[in-house]
């Protein structure tokens, strides 16, 4: 891994021979008692994100209202069916209107579903996880991508799209059929944009935090608190590098990052004592509240801050974007059109009142505009087992409709109250069997749930299992006598639930929720 990540403010270093140093620019107005925190409307959204969502995006209160809503229904239900409908599913976005959720499935079966949950089916060739397969072909060739900028699954279009500089269409589909993929399925699109890390080279802004390197100081933004400190993005500091908050007081160190590589993430540990809220800066003199972690899909509104350009907001174009930086590529990284500028690293991303992910780079500024990419927050909290800080009191990444982990007292049904319902029949014990039948579902990170009601007499076990390069491991599980139920908060993939017959035989129903 790299060690050396973040861009170096060349003039905080002294004088040949002498001592690094650094001086920290007035931070008035971003924590004193002129920051507070926002009030909401009668949505319980922050007035000041709808006012963003009107600047930037051309919406008025009622409209960016509704779409923020839309929004948080669509997760829930495009979750729900992909679970459903598994291999069958092609992915969901929100259309240009904000409020038509779409669903891309590969059969008519499948499309029935989608028209049952209030959504509208589009009958595409390719799967999700087909596509996503093909994406992880281009990943394993990343290191022979010169001329490229990246490439994402784009749902709309039911293709992997490749993004390549001026003059480099050919090399592009080259790599592509290298790596295995089908011609059919890539789309090759030019932009003269390069993409880059967004460390801040100057120190002036609000709400930020300082590394120091070996080569100097550096500046990103906070992204949000978790309990013992905080995530931000990973080229923001190697572990164990230190960290200070903006009174100059050492605050504590990174403790974990990546960068390049699979993610673009980072947890700063803090030991000095500072109190960290579950509150965004909008650099206004207000604090937006932070209430949940639930993932907004494609097509949802999508506003971010950070210390250099402020609050900005723009609209998710896909997810699980690799971005070719000069430092490396990076994978599963959110697309946007919103723009941030050099020090808006590791700053927060919110919809509404939910945590989306931190600053990762982009390109353009927020005077020309530009594009931006987000590390996912869920993945990161996973990856290192956090707690998000909410306004709760806890992680309320998990709509409460999915969030139980005991199942209710349903004499029919234990399992009942949970969206996604499944039903087998093992005839003898070390029978086993895949839930979905035709093959797996993808899931978002965060906590699954899953309960398993067996027949009375019989005592069959539930495991959980997640795709690897070398096929499925088995992630959680639950044994043991009687019904079963599991929780675990786990990252994005693909994923299987397996029932596994330990003594007796019968009919089973299966309930789980996905994030």
């Amino acid at each position: 891994m790299q060690r050396r990540r973040i861009a170096v403010a060349a003039a905080v270093v002294a004088a040949a021979g002498a001592a690094v140093a650094f001086t920290l620019p007035s931070m008035a107005g971003t924590t004193s008692s002129a920051t507070k925190p926002a009030s909401t409307t009668k949505s319980g959204v922050a007035p000041q994100i709808l006012a963003a969502m009107q600047r930037d995006l051309g919406l008025d209160g009622d409209q960016a209202t509704a779409r923020l809503k839309r929004a948080k229904w669509a997760s829930g239900v495009s979750a729900t069916l992909a679970a459903k409908t598994g291999s069958d599913f092609g992915g969901a976005w929100l259309a240009t209107d904000g409020t038509t959720l779409k669903v891309a499935v590969t059969n008519a079966d499948a499309a029935a579903a989608v028209r049952a949950a209030g959504a509208v089916p589009v009958l595409v060739k390719r799967s999700e996880q087909t596509l996503d397969a093909a994406k992880a072909k281009l990943d394993a060739v990343r290191a022979d991508a010169a001329g490229l900028s990246g490439w994402y699954v784009d749902v709309p279009t039911n293709k992997l799209v490749v993004v390549a500089k001026p003059g480099r269409t050919a090399a592009a589909r080259s790599l592509a059929a290298e790596a295995g993929v089908k011609r059919d399925a890539v789309t090759v699109v030019t932009s003269s944009a390069t993409p880059k890390p967004l460390a801040g080279v100057d120190l002036h802004g609000a709400d930020p935090y300082f590394i120091t390197v070996a080569e100097g100081t550096a500046r990103c933004s906070i992204g949000f608190a978790v309990q013992g400190g905080f995530v931000t993005a990973g080229h923001c500091g190697a572990p164990g590098d230190p960290t200070f908050d903006q009174k100059q007081q050492p605050m504590g160190s990174v403790k974990a990052s990546i960068f390049p590589g699979d993610n673009d993430e980072g947890f700063v540990q803090v030991t000095n004592g500072d109190a960290l809220q579950p509150f965004v800066n909008d650099f206004k003199g207000n604090l937006l509240p932070v209430a949940g972690s639930t993932e907004a899909p494609v097509g949802a509104a999508v506003c971010r801050s950070g210390s250099t350009s402020g609050t900005h907001c723009g609209t998710i174009l896909a997810k699980n974007q690799t971005v070719v930086y000069p430092e490396g590529a990076v994978t599963g990284l959110t697309r946007t059109n919103a723009c941030a500028e050099g020090g808006d690293s590791g700053g927060p991303w919110l919809a509404g009142d939910q945590a989306q992910g931190v600053t990762s780079g982009g390109s353009g500024d927020c005077t020309t505009g530009g594009e931006t990419f987000f590390q996912p927050v869920n993945e990161i909290l996973a990856i290192n087992n956090l707690t998000l800080l909410t306004t709760g009191g806890g992680d309320a990444g998990t709509p409460p409709s999915q969030a139980a982990t005991a199942p209710p007292t349903d004499s029919a049904n234990a399992c009942a109250d949970l969206p996604v319902q499944a039903q087998g029949s093992l005839s003898r014990a070390g029978q086993a069997q895949s839930i979905p039948g035709n093959g797996a579902f993808r899931a978002n990170a965060g906590r699954q749930v899953a309960c398993l009601d067996a027949p009375d007499g019989a005592d069959f076990d539930l495991f959980l299992q997640r795709l690897t390069g070398t096929g499925f491991r088995t992630v959680a599980k639950a044994t043991g006598d009687g019904d079963k139920t599991l929780s675990a908060n786990l990252r994005s993939g693909i994923y299987r639930y397996v029932v596994v017959a330990d003594s007796g035989s019968g009919a089973y129903t299966l309930g789980f929720a996905t994030p």
